[in-house]
């Protein structure tokens, strides 16, 4: 029988059965390894409270600590309130991580799109990463760029 994934999504390899854990949102059940696990990380005085701590505080600088919460979605939750997307045959045989942006001094995103996948600079020529699922799109992606390039050397 053909399969969507090669884990069938899930994370159980070599054990037969999994606790199961409540969805977040919808109180589902779902094993443990199935669930989509996210943090979502809080301060633990809220914003208004915050200024009152540091002025009537001793200390100059106070950081206050964080609040650490593990979030379980079931599927269709993490789908639904777009924790995750659903991903075409070709983009699900990308196991890499996300892509994390970085944000310059004025608040905006630097990086450069090309096709779909994203191109991040760091300052200098030499710190260029490429990010790409397959080595086909990674010849395309250094295609374009060659292309690109060749167009500034006139």
């Amino acid at each position: 029988m053909t399969q969507k994934r090669r884990n069938n999504g899930r994370n159980k390899h070599g054990r037969g059965h999994v606790k199961f854990v409540r969805c977040a949102n919808c109180a589902r059940c779902v094993p443990k390894d199935k669930a989509i696990k996210r943090f979502l990380i809080r301060n633990m005085v809220e914003s208004a409270a915050i200024r009152d701590i540091s002025e009537n505080s001793v200390y100059d600088n106070v950081v206050l600590p964080k609040l650490y919460i593990k979030m379980h979605y079931c599927i269709s939750c993490g789908i639904h309130s777009h924790i995750v997307r659903v991903r075409s045959r070709d983009g699900r045989r990308n196991r890499a991580p996300p892509q994390r942006f970085r944000f310059n001094k004025d608040g905006k995103k630097y990086g450069v799109y090309l096709d779909s996948y994203y191109c991040c600079g760091g300052l200098f020529a030499d710190d260029i990463v490429l990010v790409a699922p397959s080595k086909q799109a990674l010849k395309k992606i250094l295609n374009k760029i060659h292309w690109f390039l060749r167009g500034f050397s006139n």
